[in-house]
């Protein structure tokens, strides 16, 4: 597998579920009627992502691990709510953030900015993506309860399929 370029990581800040979350998930989005055509998530691509970094040079990596080591107070995240978002995302989400969950955000937005690091302006919803291009009505589902640890440094592997790859973990 091939970075986004040569000398570029294409890099985001996430939660990445364990085993039994991410297996929770996957039951979840087989509970889904996808229709043909829907594009849906691998269990190794689930994931929660916190901020998007897009492409930044390699050599940033090892600044970017040392500012994300941020302390972390451990809570649970309840996902809650499935729902199809406009252009066929089919998404699970929090009807509740808990506070430590918007506390490790908001530090680490702060330690991405003073490396720089231009962030997205439009707010945060807090997701993970079961498929795109699907148009199936999101199923009644049991809430899964998701028990944060910290968070992971990954990057977006380019190939045939696009694959994730955990840089740093921060547990």
């Amino acid at each position: 597998m091939k970075r986004a370029t040569a000398d570029n990581a294409r890099l985001f800040v996430a939660l990445w579920p364990d085993a039994e979350v991410r297996a929770a998930l996957q039951a979840a989005s087989a509970q889904w009627r996808w229709q043909p055509g829907a594009a849906i998530v691998p269990a190794n691509r689930l994931h929660l992502t916190l901020y998007l970094l897009g492409d930044l040079p390699v050599e940033r990596i090892s600044q970017l691990t040392r500012a994300l080591e941020l302390p972390f107070t451990p809570c649970a995240l309840t996902l809650d709510r499935a729902a199809l978002w406009h252009g066929g995302v089919a998404v699970l989400e929090p009807s509740v953030v808990p506070a430590p969950l918007g506390e490790l955000r908001r530090a680490l937005g702060a330690a991405l900015r003073s490396l720089d690091i231009a962030l997205e302006t439009r707010r945060w919803r807090p997701h993970v993506t079961l498929a795109r291009r699907a148009n199936a009505k999101p199923p009644q589902l049991a809430p899964i309860f998701w028990p944060l640890r910290g968070h992971v440094l990954a990057e977006s592997r380019l190939s045939l399929r696009t694959s994730y790859e955990v840089v740093a973990s921060f547990d």
